[in-house]
């Protein structure tokens, strides 16, 4: 009776790893059928989509029956739940659900989200207007009475990934800090990924950053004795996990593409930074963000040789053509520093937002 009873559990549940979910570790999918009844699939056609801020997107995932190529009879509503992944893996965060003619959407993506529905078995999630805070990991949830399978889609940004320490100096903010710095200069706090693609194209920075996760990592092209060791190979060195309210270090942001026009005011003299602001005022445009002029040198190829003080009271100007007196060397954002705000002049960036 024992084994009779231990068969029957064992044609009724089983475990199995999901393809879709392989960057997630050890997780693994319960799929749960009624004996001889048929078992749900849902699939991701993409495993990663790309897109930029401002645009719109489809998340894709699609729900079948084995052996079928559409969703078939149905005898229970189904329902569909999408969530985004945290950078941590440690919890989900609510997108959006539908069941039958319900349908909800959650915190700032309300307005913004909506099923694709192009057949009877898509459930693909459309996202519009996309924001610096959409890039991550979203999980499709289908769920069919006792039935449920996921898949995972990346969302990937197009973007720059910049080092950035305040004027108090380098190791002066803690995690909380350093996501508000990062959001005050029109960016976000940069996730590994987006520092590892960086790294992979050349990023090269000794100051330690915190990234999304908590943890706290810096970017090595060029090995050398302040940083890690000359013998060393090139990679992302990572400091670990640190205490994000009493633990200091600098911070790596992200920022993509933006709508407007970011530029060089002309004008008859230099400026205090206060003069600086003002000129901008007049022109119709507020103060350029740091995550401002990077998007613009990345994204745009933005280049000028004169500095000029951005809203953070640095002063900086982008070099997307290496030249004599102008970044020689590379192609960069250079940083002059934080003068004195009251008596130091300077031009300014401004930066215009289009209606």
């Amino acid at each position: 009776m024992k084994s009779l009873l231990f068969l029957v559990l064992i044609s009724a549940c089983w475990a199995e790893p999901h393809p879709d979910n392989s960057s997630l570790g050890h997780e693994r999918i319960i799929h749960i059928q009624a004996e001889n009844g048929p078992r749900l699939l849902v699939v991701a056609e993409q495993a990663k989509i790309f897109s930029h801020r401002g645009g719109n997107v489809t998340l894709p995932c699609k729900f079948y029956h084995e052996h079928t190529s559409t969703a078939g009879s149905r005898t229970h509503k189904i329902r569909v739940k999408w969530t985004k992944l945290t950078s941590d893996y440690l919890k989900e965060v609510d997108v959006f659900v539908a069941m039958g003619h319900h349908r909800k959407s959650y915190g700032n993506y309300q307005g913004r989200v909506f099923l694709r529905e192009s057949s009877e078995n898509d459930a693909s999630l459309i996202i519009t207007n996309i924001i610096l805070e959409d890039y991550g990991r979203y999980k499709c949830e289908v769920i069919e009475g006792l039935e449920d399978d996921t898949a995972v889609v990346a969302l990937n940004l197009e973007g720059v990934v910049f080092p950035y320490s305040p004027r108090l100096g380098r190791y002066n903010l803690n995690f909380h800090e350093a996501q508000q710095a990062c959001l005050d200069q029109d960016s976000v706090i940069a996730s590994f990924d987006q520092l590892y693609d960086a790294w992979r194209s050349g990023l090269d920075w000794c100051n330690a950053g915190w990234l999304s996760d908590g943890s706290v990592q810096y970017p090595i092209t060029k090995p050398r004795e302040p940083c890690g060791g000359k013998n060393t190979v090139p990679g992302v060195r990572n400091y670990g996990f640190w205490d994000k309210d009493k633990s200091r270090y600098d911070v790596f942001c992200f920022t993509s593409n933006f709508n407007g026009r970011f530029y060089y005011l002309i004008h008859p003299t230099k400026l205090t930074y206060d003069e600086a602001v003002q000129a901008c005022l007049k022109d119709g445009a507020q103060i350029a963000k740091v995550g401002q002029i990077f998007a613009a040198w990345k994204l745009l190829g933005y280049d000028r040789c004169d500095a000029g003080w951005l809203a953070d009271g640095s002063v900086r100007y982008p070099i997307s053509r290496p030249r004599k007196r102008c970044s020689p060397n590379e192609a960069a954002v250079r940083f002059v520093g934080f003068p004195d705000k009251k008596h130091k002049l300077y031009g300014v960036y401004c930066f215009r937002a289009y209606n």
